[in-house]
């Protein structure tokens, strides 16, 4: 068997064994190229995906606040009118009252004035009686303004918040248009304030017949 050296081999002696390795090698390379081809093609495709993940979550935020906006609207569209409209009634009832009890101050400072101005009955006059009926029926019709005062407005009849209706609200009217009677004593008020003309008469027949006497 003949012993050939290493230096001695050159390629032309094994033609076959070269070109083969020469295939195996641009095949690989071959191979390596579409890698690196479909790595940066996975690679674009997941830079693409998360694009696309973060213009869904960009739109489903749209989407999300344009539905809170058009809730929101909503809801306040119907609250804020609602508490507007309880507002303004409530207003008008508290102007209702403020004008209710204007119109009763006017008309206790009226009956003050009256009874302020009232004078001593001097019983050497001749015309004391007369003088002392007008002065009655003065005090009288100041009582009948005081007694229908009272029942309008609670706090004139000592009653506490808790009790009445509070200090600006007038009692509450009945079917009949008059306020209900809380207790006994504005029961006997009420009766009071009905009857007061027939007093008033009373009276003033009482001072004819004394006068004529």
């Amino acid at each position: 068997m003949a012993v050939f050296d290493g230096p001695d081999l050159l390629e032309e002696d094994f033609p076959a064994t070269a070109k083969g390795a020469t295939l195996v090698n641009e095949d690989r390379e071959e191979l390596d190229d579409q890698a690196s081809s479909l790595q940066t093609q996975l690679a674009n495709l997941n830079r693409a995906r998360d694009k696309l993940e973060r213009e869904k979550a960009t739109v489903e935020e749209s989407r999300r606040r344009f539905s809170e906006f058009q809730t929101g609207r909503e809801e306040m569209l119907h609250e804020l009118t609602r508490s507007l409209g309880l507002l303004e009634e409530a207003q008008l009832d508290a102007q209702r009252d403020a004008e209710q009890m204007a119109r009763s101050m006017d008309d206790l400072r009226d009956a003050l004035g009256k009874v302020d101005a009232l004078v001593e009955v001097d019983t050497h006059d001749e015309d004391w009686k007369v003088l002392l009926t007008r002065n009655l029926t003065t005090i009288e019709n100041a009582r009948m303004e005081l007694n229908s005062a009272r029942l309008k407005w609670t706090l004139l009849s000592g009653l506490r918040d808790d009790e009445g209706q509070g200090l600006a609200a007038p009692a509450q009217p009945s079917q009949t248009g008059l306020p209900m009677p809380k207790s006994f004593a504005q029961l006997c008020l009420w009766g009071l304030a009905l009857t007061w003309p027939v007093l008033l008469i009373g009276a003033v027949i009482t001072a004819v017949l004394l006068l004529r006497g």
